[in-house]
């Protein structure tokens, strides 16, 4: 059996301290919290997809991203999670700006990278 197409996904993160997680999905990213329970906070990432940030005694954040966004205005939203506190990761190596923006080499895309309170890597990208 496939997945039905209508499946709704559900997105999991993870953290070790979700006391000092919830504030920065709620706060920082302006995530809005539809509830908790004994396992996890529950966050609605729009369109009805629900992100569940689930407790993992002693999880450290890989730093790859977990999760991103798409936004229209790359710099806009740099300077909005700026202003709460994110902070953008520079990569050695990989050709970002001084403010943590990587351009792809045909210029399609633009893509800046910050951690959540784990260090689970998140991101933000601007195509065209």
């Amino acid at each position: 059996m496939s997945l039905p197409t209508a499946a709704q996904p559900v997105v999991f993160v993870h953290t070790a301290n979700r006391a000092r997680a919830v504030p920065f999905y709620r706060d920082v990213l302006g995530l809005r919290l539809m509830g908790e329970d004994a396992h996890a906070a529950t966050f609605d990432l729009g369109n009805r997809t629900p992100l569940r940030l689930t407790d993992v005694p002693n999880h450290r954040g890989s730093g790859p991203t977990v999760l991103g966004w798409h936004v229209t205005d790359l710099a806009a939203a740099m300077a909005g999670l700026r202003a709460k506190g994110a902070e953008f990761q520079i990569f050695e190596g990989f050709g970002q700006d001084a403010g943590g923006v990587w351009a792809s080499p045909d210029g399609g895309a633009k893509v800046a990278w910050f951690n959540d309170p784990d260090g689970n890597g998140l991101s933000l990208t601007q195509i065209g």
